[in-house]
């Protein structure tokens, strides 16, 4: 890790295999150091997530038998992992939407 990259801050769960397939956790390995060295990510990848807050956004990762997602704030010096779960429906469940808005407020006040 590069001293200019941004540090990776877990405030819930993790991407370890199982449950995730290594070849699962090998791409988000891959795609959350891109954002760590300042990246940006769009689609099919990473969609904005303005229902929980600026800057929040989606992180798609299609695995054998689910599709996973890590939710991640992307801060001035560092990438908040908000949360990591298995999508099995269209749209993303409101618990994790509260969820994760929940934890970005509390982030961000320790912050200030």
């Amino acid at each position: 890790m590069s001293p200019n990259d941004k540090p990776l801050v877990w405030l819930a769960r993790e991407v370890k295999s199982p449950p995730f397939s290594a070849e699962a956790r090998i791409e988000a390995g891959f795609l959350l150091r891109r954002l760590q060295q300042g990246g940006s990510l769009s689609m099919p990848h990473s969609r904005p997530m303005p229902s929980i807050g600026k800057r929040c956004h989606e992180l798609r990762i299609v695995d054998e038998r689910v599709t996973w997602r890590i939710v991640y704030f992307v801060d001035a010096d560092a990438v908040v992992l908000l949360d990591v779960f298995a999508k099995k429906t269209q749209a993303t469940p409101r618990n994790v939407i509260e969820t994760c808005s929940t934890r970005l407020a509390t982030y961000q006040d320790s912050r200030k």
